[in-house]
């Protein structure tokens, strides 16, 4: 083997386990490609000569030690890009199923591995950790934003799951991740239940070669609990489940949020701030020993899934005040991620909120046409530099909003997008002035819950505050 061939072997190692939302992959994929690190066909170029080379080169199974070693990367490296197309069909197939779906191109793919001289007896790993692979790159990536923000939450997301070295993470890690808990923390409606659900649908899911497919489906992988939309009393039924019996109105055993998360699960803890010190001693144990007792069962169960919680309070202030155990925050918090709030990532990126109203037309919608329909009204009702104190949540609300009105505030809104510019005038009841309160929480926290929350007022008198706003008074 000439010098330059391992050289470039080498890279390819590299390449192969380096964050495919770094700098690191980004400027190898530049130097593999022999071109622009943004170009447009930069990775088929890099492919395409990491292929050539293996193919040059021969069989890894002919080769000993550390060539042997690379030539095996360079097969991963090229097998997991040229069975891309299928397993991102999987990955399609899966979103619509609840039960797992057959993987038919499985033969294909082990076939390609051992001509090139994989082991036989790792194919299981191998498929497993590129469906792993893909699925994170997918999720990850459909998390608009190209600012610096937002490519270091996709960076942070994807060491998440696989830690900064995949190599590391394959050899000694890819079964132990329900150890490593994680915080996210960022405003309310900043996107934290999206990087909670990318991870959650990007954990390990194990191959049964028997069947053919995975054992699992990655839709009933994460199971999201928002902690602050459940009533303190019906809090512990929520997370652990309870036995027939167990209380008044227990008509039949349920499975709490902990019970449905499955092995290398995860389950996501949201507004983990608004729980009590009681409930924190109970989650700890959870943590610690893995371990819960349903209401009303004489016998403990075993968590078997990894907890991500999320907050928009301040945690350090939380525990200076008494209000957050430090025990419960040092077990919870393998690592903390940051979410940014929509103005750091517009400021950052200004053409990201017409990506972002693509997303979210299509998703209300249907299709992304209407999109522009929907920028004219923001353009026309909001001020510019609008700092959307809601976030993505009351950009959200806005579409809808635009969608079904035509315009961004209610219909009883000023002109010019400030909802309370009659109050300050002197112009509205007190009716009126909470009927429209109500409705802009709404708008920028999402739900009936959250107002009743903030305001104090029970959900139904919120909702009717909220509709009668909505129907003009």
């Amino acid at each position: 083997m000439l010098a330059y061939e391992r050289e470039l072997l080498q890279q390819v190692s590299r390449a192969v386990f380096a964050n495919p939302f770094g700098d690191e992959r980004w400027e190898l994929d530049g130097v593999l490609g022999q071109t622009a690190p943004d170009a447009d066909d930069v990775l088929e170029r890099a492919v395409a000569r990491a292929r050539q080379l293996r193919e040059r080169l021969g069989s890894a199974a002919d080769y000993e030690g550390e060539t042997a070693e690379l030539l095996r990367h360079a097969l991963l490296f090229d097998a997991f890009h040229r069975f891309a197309d299928e397993f991102d069909g999987l990955i399609e197939q899966q979103r619509l199923q609840e039960e797992p779906v057959a993987f038919p191109e499985h033969p294909a793919v082990a076939s390609y591995l051992t001509a090139g001289g994989w082991p036989e007896a790792r194919l299981t790993r191998v498929f497993e950790l590129f469906y792993q692979l893909r699925r994170g790159y997918t999720f990850i990536r459909a998390l608009v934003g190209r600012g610096p923000s937002m490519r270091r939450l996709r960076e942070s997301l994807w060491n998440q799951l696989f830690t900064q070295d995949v190599l590391r993470y394959e050899a000694h890690l890819w079964d132990r991740m329900e150890d490593f808990s994680l915080i996210l923390l960022g405003e309310t409606g900043s996107g934290k239940g999206a990087a909670a659900a990318a991870l959650g649908a990007s954990g390990f899911i194990a191959w049964d070669p028997r069947r053919g497919a995975f054992t699992e489906s990655h839709r009933r992988t994460f199971v999201p609990l928002n902690l602050a939309e459940v009533p303190g009393t019906l809090l512990e039924s929520a997370l652990f489940g309870h036995e027939k019996g167990a209380f008044t109105g227990a008509i039949q055993r349920t499975p709490g949020a902990l019970a449905r998360c499955p092995a290398h699960g995860m389950i996501f803890l949201d507004e983990i701030g608004e729980i009590g010190p009681a409930a924190q001693v109970k989650l700890l144990r959870v943590l610690q020993e893995r371990t819960y007792t349903p209401l009303g069962a004489s016998q403990p169960a075993t968590f078997r899934g990894r907890v991500v919680a999320a907050t928009h309070r301040s945690l350090d202030e939380l525990r200076a005040q008494g209000r957050f155990r430090d025990d419960f925050y040092y077990r919870l918090c393998s690592d903390v991620v940051q979410v940014p709030p929509l103005r750091t990532r517009l400021a950052e990126d200004p053409g990201e909120l017409g990506e972002l109203l693509d997303v979210l037309t299509a998703r209300i919608a249907g299709s992304a046409a209407l999109a522009p329909m929907v920028a004219e009204a923001i353009d026309r009702d909001l001020p510019d530099g609008y700092a959307w104190p809601g976030n993505v949540r009351e950009l959200e609300q806005t579409v809808r909003r635009v969608l079904v009105t035509g315009r961004c505030g209610p219909p009883n809104a000023a002109p010019g997008g400030d909802p309370f510019a009659e109050a300050r005038a002197g112009t509205l009841s007190a009716q009126e002035l909470v009927d429209r309160y109500c409705a802009e929480l709404h708008t920028r926290h999402g739900t009936y819950e959250a107002v009743a929350r903030i305001t104090g007022l029970d959900r139904r008198t919120v909702k009717k505050h909220v509709q009668r706003s909505m129907a003009g008074g």
